[in-house]
């Protein structure tokens, strides 16, 4: 069953005489009587019945026009909604971020494009996760950009530095290492550690700290978002070494600077080299190129 044969019945049906049919399709008369006996072979059934010079719907035939016309009209307007999704002055945009990004930089961001593009009808997707979800998401053509970490051994996608994040330590309010301002890793490995999941961006980051100061570090529990990360420090399950970003301010916890090693955290866009980009990504891209090119 063909797409054109369903143009066919429902011209047909519509009406109901085949040479008026054919030259409105703009087939011949044979071509059109070929396609709907192939269609009603396809079926089993016949779809339309001889009533004088004309042709009327069967009751299979009026029953399956029912289907056809919500198919049709359920295709176009997929069809326009697909164009519109592409279009050069509107679409969409499926955006994914990881977790330290989601109260300040992807909102400030996206805001300030909306507002300087106020000429482009542009709809955003949001998605949050770690690093390994949104760089396989991207891959997956799931998401259109992601904002996260560096990924080795990625020829697929290509990453643009757009910011940095300090490392800090995070500790509970009344912690022996209260009122210090700054910390060098070998004191503050003496507490046991609340430490990112395999899948985030930043285990390999604070491993390797830990690394290059000869360190073992003492891990209590390991979780994969940053809030909830300093949630558990606020409650003195451990301290955290972890990006310094604005909901640290809210929460009963204090922050140190990181003293020895320091270490600052290049935030990426990522991107696919693959996969198509509609214009609306494109303009959304070279806006945040534009943007942050000084990184």
């Amino acid at each position: 069953m063909k797409l054109h044969q369903l143009n066919y019945f429902v011209a047909l049906a519509r009406l109901e005489h085949y040479t008026k049919a054919a030259e409105e399709i703009g087939i011949s008369q044979p071509t059109l009587s070929h396609a709907i006996a192939g269609l009603e072979e396809e079926l089993g059934v016949k779809l339309f019945r001889k009533q004088g010079r004309n042709v009327v719907l069967t009751k299979y035939g009026r029953f399956f026009l029912g289907y056809v016309e919500e198919s049709m009209n359920v295709l176009e307007l997929g069809v326009s909604k697909t164009k519109g999704m592409a279009g050069q002055t509107k679409g969409v945009i499926d955006l994914a971020y990881i977790y330290t990004l989601g109260s300040e930089f992807v909102p400030r961001l996206v805001g300030d494009f909306l507002r300087s593009h106020e000429e482009l009808e542009t709809e955003f997707h949001f998605t949050v996760g770690n690093t390994s979800e949104l760089i396989q998401g991207l891959k997956d053509e799931k998401y259109d950009i992601a904002f996260c970490s560096m990924m080795e051994n990625e020829p697929e996608v290509s990453f643009t530095p757009v910011g940095t994040q300090n490392l800090v330590v995070v500790i509970p309010k009344q912690h022996p290492l209260s009122g210090r301002g700054e910390v060098d890793l070998e004191e503050a490995a003496l507490y046991p550690q609340i430490y990112f999941t395999q899948g985030s961006g930043l285990r390999p980051v604070v491993d390797r700290l830990f690394e290059m100061a000869k360190i073992r570090p003492q891990i209590a529990y390991e979780i994969e978002e940053d809030g909830a990360m300093a949630g558990l420090v606020a409650q003195n399950f451990g301290i955290a070494v972890m990006p310094d970003i604005p909901l640290l301010k809210n929460m009963n916890v204090e922050v140190l600077k990181l003293r020895s090693p320091r270490y600052q955290r290049y935030i990426y866009m990522a991107l696919s080299k693959e996969n198509y980009q509609t214009p609306i990504v494109e303009k959304f891209a070279e806006y945040v190129k534009a943007l942050y090119g000084k990184y």
